[in-house]
């Protein structure tokens, strides 16, 4: 009951003009009483007619009445305020650090329920109530408390943004349209909007079909490790039972296989995991996307939607857009089926025979991610190579910091001065050299465009060293990286400090064809045609990131172009 009093008293010593306690307060005949400084300017605005009206029951008088500060509705006021019991009515709450604030409050700031596209004003929940009793409010769009409200004025014009420019994608208003966008493809911000919230919703279902392929890729492969588990499994028990009737000479090849099994279930096992980790990964990723999305798509800030909605339309390309593939379930088995014919041959035919024991397990291949082609054929045409392009972006975390990353990361130039890159592990820290984001494996394919004095065009290991002046850091000069040097006048290929000389067509364009499970790796020039530079035919141990090395001249550039 005493709270609910308090409630009263504050009511009773309010003012009905601003809401707020009564400042220098005054009583009008009538009886009701206001702020001296609001009934003041409310019946300024009615000299012209000489009539003067009051704002609470609108009894009228003439002449204009003089006004006299009412001392004991000042001391109440003041009373009040000093009992501390000026709690915010109506279930109001002082705005917090993180709130938005009244805009109309005075002294105490409390927390505002809505914002006002059209006044550009935020509202506690007094402040709001003429929006609700009065005509001349009807038509305001009242949305969500926001912090960015003056985003949504013209800084040209201090006018409120409404129109869409589709010319230049941007928000402007009414006055913008008669000046620098006079002529433009010009639409409602509402009707921006609206078309671009059928784009966030196609985008979404896009997203949404690639969560649900990728769970199900996901379980897939579970099912296939514990299927290569369990046919491993069951091959070394078959063959401990087969090697055990073997007599002492055959104990040595009895060892070789279970090793060999076990090693090849490790393998397989791992890039299985790897590539589930990864596909786990994507998922998580595009969940978070698809709230964001799903968030944006919900706010009623129409300016607020279209400056946040680029940078969430598009959902990424992931490193590998290919779906799983199986390969039939042989697993094993054949390993079984090899023994067994050693067994029957017995010592003499052993030699003979062995190659089908080791055969049989290394050809245990489960992960397929791309259909099988007709033999390791490379392609013959630039069209044929670009069914494996590859999207290249470069790791931020790599690059020597006199190296300048843009074009979405994938063009690198040469500066004089150092960026302001955080210190990393896999920064190069003395060579000016950069390595991709993307691990390459399978078959890939990218092109680089390069610019300036020469650029050496790599594939590396992510094992190679990266701290200090070392040779074992420079791109070429080891077992774990390969490079071709580009110039205006020469190529030059390099790996583990044996340079080639390479003829050919010279282009400022550079295209790499790599076939990681062949351990194919070419250089092509390119130009009107593709010319063949040099090709590696090698084995590759681990998975391998694309380089860039830009040692000679600040402003030299090399990009790696989108190619389709």
């Amino acid at each position: 009951m005493a709270q609910k009093g308090v409630h009263l008293n504050r009511e009773s010593l309010s003012c009905s003009i601003c809401l707020d306690l009564l400042k220098d307060p005054v009583t009008v005949s009538c009886g009701h009483s206001f702020c001296m400084s609001c009934i003041q300017s409310y019946w300024d605005t009615e000299d012209e007619k000489k009539i003067y009206s009051c704002p609470q029951c609108r009894e009228t008088f003439r002449p204009r009445p003089v006004l006299k500060k009412s001392t004991m509705l000042a001391g109440l006021v003041e009373d009040l305020k000093k009992s501390g019991l000026q709690a915010a009515p109506d279930g109001s709450s002082e705005a917090g650090p993180e709130d938005v604030v009244c805009d109309v409050c005075s002294g105490r700031k409390l927390k505002a329920v809505k914002s006002c596209l059209q006044c550009l004003v935020s509202y506690c929940q007094i402040h709001l109530q003429p929006h609700f009793e009065s005509p001349s409010f009807k038509k305001h769009k009242l949305v969500e408390p926001s912090k960015k409200l003056q985003e949504n004025i013209c800084s040209r014009h201090d006018e409120v943004m409404k129109i869409f420019c589709r010319t230049d994608q941007k928000s402007i208003c009414h006055l913008c349209c008669l000046d620098q966008h006079k002529g433009h493809d010009t639409v409602s911000a509402a009707a921006e909007r609206t078309e671009r919230q059928k784009d966030l919703e196609e985008s979404r279902e896009n997203i949404q079909q690639r969560i649900q392929d990728r769970e199900e890729d996901v379980k897939l492969l579970q099912q296939e490790v514990e299927a290569i588990n369990g046919s491993a499994d069951k091959a070394v028990e078959h063959s401990q039972e087969i090697f055990r009737q073997l007599i002492r000479l055959m104990e040595k090849r009895r060892s070789e296989v279970e090793q060999q099994v076990r090693s090849q279930q490790e393998r397989e096992v791992s890039r299985v995991k790897e590539l589930q980790e990864k596909l786990e990964q994507e998922i998580t990723e595009l969940k978070r996307k698809d709230a964001d999305l799903q968030k944006l798509s919900l706010t009623e800030d129409h300016n607020q939607f279209l400056h946040s909605y680029p940078s969430l339309s598009e959902p990424g390309q992931p490193a590998d857009s290919s779906r799983i593939n199986i390969r039939p379930l042989r697993y094993f088995e054949e390993v079984t089926a090899a023994v067994s014919e050693v067994r029957e041959k017995l010592q003499d035919l052993l030699r003979e025979t062995w190659t089908n024991v080791s055969q049989a397990v290394t050809d245990v291949d489960v992960l397929l991610l791309e259909p099988p082609e007709p033999g390791p054929a490379e392609p013959k045409t630039r069209a044929g190579f670009l069914r494996y392009s590859q999207r290249i972006t470069l790791d931020p975390n790599t690059a020597n910091r006199r190296l300048l990353l843009s074009d979405g990361n994938r063009r690198a130039t040469r500066t004089e001065e150092e960026q302001s890159y955080p210190d990393h592990p896999d920064r190069f820290t003395n060579y000016f050299q950069v390595l991709s984001r993307e691990s390459l494996t399978g078959r890939c394919y990218w092109e680089v465009d390069w610019r300036g004095s020469g650029v050496f065009v790599a594939v590396a290991y992510k094992t190679i060293k990266r701290d200090g002046d070392s040779e074992d850091c420079v791109f070429g000069f080891t077992d774990k990286s390969w490079r071709l040097f580009c110039s205006k006048d020469r190529y030059r290929f390099t790996h583990n400090k044996v340079f080639t000389p390479v003829s050919g067509p010279l282009s400022s364009r550079v295209g790499v064809y790599l076939d990681h499970r062949a351990g194919i790796l070419s250089f092509y020039s390119v130009s009107e045609t593709m010319t063949l530079l040099h090709r590696v035919q090698t084995t590759f141990t681990e998975p391998l990131h694309a380089g860039l090395w830009l040692p000679y001249s600040n402003g030299d550039s090399a990009e790696f172009m989108e190619v389709n």
